[in-house]
């Protein structure tokens, strides 16, 4: 820690906007990972929905109770819920890829700036 305190104030900025950076990177993808889960589990419902007869008994899930539903009115929830999950995920998708840019550009930044510095301390 006593290294960090040494260097120039506007590196440690930058080494803090990376740390923070990292870690905003790391609650998207994380987020992204949540909802590619939920449309893989939506994905399957919808499989085993249209296996079934349209006048089969669907019950589906509102909190804690199970509730008789209409085989048409579930699939179009689980097709909405689909569409706005793979929306989100896009705009996660993009989120982390500009975060991953920014990540790279400032660890460059920041290692140019270490060059001149760690040259000259050898010296």
């Amino acid at each position: 820690m006593s290294e960090i305190g040494s260097l120039p104030p506007q590196l440690q900025e930058q080494l803090l906007r990376l740390q923070q950076l990292q870690q905003t990177l790391q609650v998207v993808v994380s987020q992204r990972q949540q909802l590619e889960l939920e449309r893989s589990e939506v994905d399957r419902a919808l499989n085993e929905l249209e296996k079934m007869a349209d006048d089969s008994i669907i019950y589906k899930s509102v909190g804690s109770l199970l509730l008789k539903s209409e085989k048409k009115k579930v699939m179009d929830e689980l097709h909405e819920r689909k569409e706005l999950v793979e929306t989100r995920i896009t705009v996660l998708t993009r989120q982390q890829t500009r975060a991953e840019e920014r990540v790279k550009e400032l660890q460059q930044l920041i290692q140019e700036r270490l060059k001149p510095s760690s040259g000259s301390q050898l010296q």
